[in-house]
C-alpha cells in the first residue's frame, strides 16, 4: 500500500508520496497445505513520484507497485524510452500511459496520479488526471463535475483514511445515543500559497505515517517523503531521497 497526495492551488500543482514498499508472501507447508500469507515491509527506499522533463508531467502511483516480478519505477522509465517522444502534453501523456499498462498488465489494481500544465488560447491551464488501470479509467479530477470549470483541492490515493478522517466529515454518537455528523472546517483551496500547499501535501503525508505508527494495523505507509513542484514557468523536486553509502 501507498500514500500519495496531489495538491491543486491557482500557482501550482504539488505531487507528494511516501517511499514505503510492503510485499504479501504467499506460503505452504511441505506437504502443499497452504499457510496463511504474510505482510511484510521490504523496503522504504522507492519512488513513487517521478516528474517526466520534457512535457514537464508528473506522476505518482499507488495500488499494487510489483508488476511482473519488477516495480512500477522500472515500468515507467521504460515507458518513457518506448512512448514518449517530442510533442507530448498531460493529455497524451495520461492516455498513453494508460494504454501502456493495460496491454501489458489489463488486471492489474495499479493507479496513477498525472498531473501538469497546458496550454489553451496562451493561458497555462492546470490538468490533473487519476488513472485506474484494471478499470480502463481515465478522469480530470481538478474541474467541476460535467463542465470543464477548473476548480482547486487536493486529491489522494492509496491508505486514505487518516487524511480522510481528519478532512471530510463524519459522524459521532452523542450523549443521548443519537448519531451526529460532524462537519470539519473548511480548507480555502483558492486562497492558498505555493508554500502551504507544499506543506499541506507534507503533512498529509506525514500524519498519514505517524498515525499508522501507533495504530494496530499493517504499517503499509512509511520511509522519506518525496515532494515535487509543477508550476507554468517550470518544474522541481521540493524534496527527494538520494542514493548514499554509510554515513
Amino acid at each position: 500500500m501507498s500514500f500519495i497526495i496531489t495538491v491543486y492551488v491557482p500557482e501550482a500543482i504539488v505531487m507528494a508520496s511516501d517511499s514505503r514498499q510492503s510485499i504479501v508472501i504467499q506460503r505452504q507447508a511441505p506437504d502443499g497445505t497452504k499457510l496463511q500469507a504474510v505482510e511484510t515491509v521490504s523496503s522504504d527506499f522507492v519512488y513513487k513520484t517521478f516528474l517526466l522533463p520534457k512535457p514537464g508531467v508528473g506522476i505518482s502511483t499507488f495500488g499494487e507497485f510489483v508488476l511482473g516480478k519488477v516495480t512500477v519505477e522500472s515500468h515507467i522509465k521504460r515507458f518513457q524510452e518506448e512512448k514518449l517522444g517530442d510533442g507530448n502534453d498531460v493529455f497524451s501523456v495520461t492516455q498513453k500511459l494508460l494504454e501502456f499498462f493495460r496491454k501489458k498488465f489489463p488486471n492489474t489494481d495499479t493507479a496513477f496520479h498525472i498531473a501538469g500544465f497546458k496550454k489553451e488560447r496562451g493561458i497555462s491551464v492546470p490538468y490533473i488526471y487519476h488513472c485506474q488501470v484494471s478499470r480502463n479509467e481515465m478522469r480530470r479530477l481538478n474541474t467541476k463535475s460535467g463542465t470543464d470549470e477548473v476548480v482547486f483541492g487536493a486529491s489522494w490515493g492509496g491508505q486514505v483514511d487518516v487524511i480522510a478522517g481528519i478532512l471530510t466529515p463524519s459522524e459521532i454518537r452523542s450523549p443521548n445515543g443519537k448519531i451526529q455528523q460532524v462537519v470539519k472546517a473548511p480548507v480555502i483551496w483558492d486562497a492558498m500559497s505555493v508554500q502551504d500547499a507544499i506543506d499541506f501535501a507534507i503533512y498529509a503525508v506525514r500524519t498519514t505515517i505517524d498515525t499508522i505508527q501507533f495504530q494496530a494495523r499493517p504499517k503499509t505507509v512509511g520511509g522519506p517523503i518525496d515532494v515535487l513542484l509543477l508550476t507554468p514557468e517550470k518544474t522541481n523536486w521540493i524534496q527527494r531521497k538520494e542514493y548514499r553509502g554509510e554515513t
